[in-house]
């Protein structure tokens, strides 16, 4: 049994606060639209989320694994008609392009889907949302009234997405401003790398050590490079160990290092998550740093650390490897991995940056 109007009201908005509501509110929403289910996701550049209703968990596993994000083109129909409602499948493609579209075609109408009606909704902070009753073919098109059913609840729909989304910016801001009242500047990104929240000491960096844009970037470009792999790295593997970018002095600002700390994600958890803390450490001594330093800096392990300080000081591989009992391959696979996670490519690089030399270079 479906519940009323109100009740279905009352849990859309409980679901904007706790983002796990969201997939037994979606079962609801599919029964109230007499589908067999309901989806949310949201979108922005290539980043693309979603929670299912659990009848539709299986269906979206396919989807996802077999590549078909790719040739859905239904959201994009959805977005260019600015339909302040629900679109049917019939209102945005002609039969004959039903009949021609591979997602219906060859994913859809084979597993018993083909029919659906949907909303397009944006929110402040740029995400694209989609909320999709998806209806047996066999049931044919969504009939005007259930389409006319779900328009009453599209409002509540919208406002709550927007509810969430400005709770998560919040939530971001926060947790900037936490990192200020410790003496770190921070900024919180977001999907694509953009600037979600900075502090006021991060603000005060901003065309001296970093720069804001459509993706937050350091000012120098060696050391935004770096921040750019790491970004995409992000963005690809999904949560990476933390990346550490050295920054050289420049103009009044002292040597520095960007801390790059992936964000976990709830996977529920669609509007306006962050993605990436980055924060920065300055430095203003010119001597080779304690091993706590070296590991805190740059995210070495205890035996990286002590490599990278044997390095700086001089000693050589073989030496190094003596000294702690191990071998000289042991040494140089882990000098491999100190030079990746430093940003250089050379040992004299690495003994210049580790000494303050490179980073106190104007």
């Amino acid at each position: 049994m479906s519940l009323s109007f109100e009740d279905l009201v009352d849990r859309v908005y409980e679901a904007a606060a706790v983002p796990e509501l969201w997939s037994s509110t979606l079962a609801e929403l599919g029964r109230f639209g007499e589908g067999s289910g309901a989806l949310l996701f949201t979108s922005q550049g290539q980043d693309f989320r979603y929670v299912a209703s659990p009848e539709l968990e299986g269906y979206m596993a396919e989807f996802m694994a077999g590549g078909w994000v790719a040739h859905n083109d239904r959201p994009a129909r959805l977005f260019a008609k600015q339909h302040a409602g629900f679109l049917t499948d019939l209102d945005v493609y002609t039969h004959e392009e039903l009949d021609a579209n591979r997602l219906f075609t060859d994913f859809l109408r084979p597993r018993g889907f083909g029919w659906g009606a949907a909303t397009a909704i944006t929110v402040p902070s740029g995400e694209r949302i989609v909320l999709d009753v998806e209806r047996a073919y066999r049931d044919g098109p969504v009939p005007a009234d259930v389409v006319k059913r779900l328009d009453a609840m599209r409002p509540h729909l919208a406002r709550a997405a927007t509810l969430s989304a400005r709770l998560r910016l919040q939530a971001v801001q926060v947790a900037a401003d936490v990192l200020e009242m410790i003496g770190l500047p921070a900024a919180v990104l977001g999907r694509q790398g953009q600037a979600l929240a900075m502090n006021r000491s991060c603000q005060a960096l901003l065309g001296t050590a970093v720069r804001d844009g459509p993706r937050f970037g350091l000012a120098d470009s060696a050391s935004d490079r770096l921040l750019a792999e790491a970004l995409l790295a992000l963005a690809e593997v999904g949560q990476p160990s933390t990346r550490s970018i050295p920054i050289p002095a420049r103009e009044a600002e002292p040597p520095a290092v960007a801390h790059v700390l992936p964000v976990k994600r709830s996977a529920r958890d669609l509007f306006t998550a962050a993605s990436a803390i980055v924060i920065v450490t300055h430095l203003s001594q010119a001597q080779i740093p304690s091993l706590s330093v070296l590991e805190g800096l740059f995210d070495l392990t205890p035996a990286e650390a002590r490599v990278a300080r044997g390095i700086t000081g001089c000693r050589t591989v073989e030496q190094i490897a003596k000294d702690f009992g191990t071998s000289p391959q042991t040494v140089r696979s882990q000098l491999k991995s100190v030079m990746a996670k430093t940003g250089v490519n050379r040992q004299v690089e690495l003994v210049s940056l580790l000494s303050g030399a490179a980073l106190l270079r104007l």
